[in-house]
């Protein structure tokens, strides 16, 4: 039904990407994947180039269409592209046996991935089997692993059928509960862990009263597990430059703002004494306007001051020359020069 690939060229794409090759997809996966791509195409070709109108020549014609070759030639046409050598190759090699299943066996075989990749092609199992058997999984192929796991292999030729539990689980069949989880329904057939508070190490109910471990950072008071405030400690647990934040079940240390020296929280209001610079104003630590003090803080004469955060800097006008005693006038006032604001900065390279 279709041109065969020749040999030659997907010998050279596999010696081309050696790399792709050893990633190949498992036979199972890629059977899957097929059959995935033709119940796909019998939904997009389902009633394909109908609705005129003609209700009774529809239902004839579609009957016919159904069933026809000419609608498997256009699914097997669309299962694969061009450039996927591997589809290609694997639709070919089995191609006659998808028309046996399409055209004689479909009503006895509905399901084509049990029917191609499970009994046909032997590359698959059936759910909640495993390995070249199809051997049932741990607790059986109807609930693997108690349904609270994973089956190695299930439905594969591969794996050894041993459980891989979901999170909360342990045992080979996945039925007891870990550390941090209880048991909050247990019977024949089902097996039910629920999480632990968060201040539960060990549990037997879903409250902090319920706790026979404390989880560490909390501990054990009044019948219940409180959280262990360690911002509280005698001695801090954080250094001088930083401030402590308790968690429930732990603490952060996070740094003073640039402002202070030592804090009890977060910004300049939760300074303990502030950097020189800052003083303390309305409960926080603010820029000290040394420029505006009574006292002056630059003694040249002609000296402009300029404030700056946590300090000042003295820079004499434009022209005027620095000495270190004064500044000295180097050109005459009102030759296109004009007095300097002393509150605003000069431009930077001036500093």
């Amino acid at each position: 039904m279709r041109d065969p690939v020749p040999a030659a060229l997907g010998l050279l794409v596999f010696l081309l990407l050696p790399g792709e090759a050893a990633q190949k997809p498992a036979p199972c996966e890629r059977c899957r994947e097929l059959v995935a791509k033709f119940n796909q195409g019998m939904v997009d070709t389902a009633k394909k180039n109908f609705g005129g109108g003609n209700t009774a020549w529809e239902e004839k014609t579609l009957s016919k269409y159904e069933f026809s070759e000419v609608r498997l030639l256009e699914i097997v046409e669309s299962l694969c592209g061009s450039s996927d050598f591997d589809c290609n190759s694997m639709v070919e090699e089995h191609e006659g046996q998808l028309e046996a299943w399409w055209l004689h066996l479909k009503k006895e075989h509905p399901d084509l991935f049990e029917w191609f990749c499970v009994k046909t092609l032997k590359v698959c199992c059936s759910p909640g089997t495993y390995g070249p058997d199809c051997l049932e999984c741990q607790g059986g192929s109807r609930r693997p692993c108690s349904g609270n796991g994973h089956c190695s292999g299930d439905g594969s030729r591969q794996g050894d059928g041993s459980c891989q539990c979901h999170v909360g689980y342990r045992g080979p069949l996945c039925t007891d509960c870990v550390d941090g989880y209880f048991s909050s329904l247990r019977n024949t057939t089902h097996s039910v862990c629920t999480a632990c508070d968060k201040s539960c190490n060990k549990c037997s109910g879903p409250t902090s009263r319920d706790c026979s471990q404390c989880e560490v950072g909390w501990v054990q008071e009044h019948d219940a597990c409180v959280d262990v405030d360690e911002c509280m400690a005698e001695t801090p647990p954080c250094s001088d430059a930083q401030y402590c934040q308790n968690l429930d079940g732990s603490f952060t240390c996070e740094d003073c703002d640039s402002t202070c020296v030592g804090c009890t929280g977060q910004g300049p209001g939760h300074c303990k004494e502030c950097i020189p610079g800052y003083t303390k104003e309305s409960g926080q630590c603010t820029d000290i306007d040394e420029c505006s003090l009574a006292e002056k803080a630059c003694m040249r004469k002609n000296e402009n001051c300029y404030n700056t955060p946590g300090s000042y800097v003295c820079v004499c006008p434009e022209g005027f020359e620095e000495t270190e005693e004064a500044c000295v006038q180097t050109q005459a006032m009102g030759n296109g020069v004009t007095e300097e604001d002393p509150t605003q900065l000069p431009p930077h390279e001036d500093l």
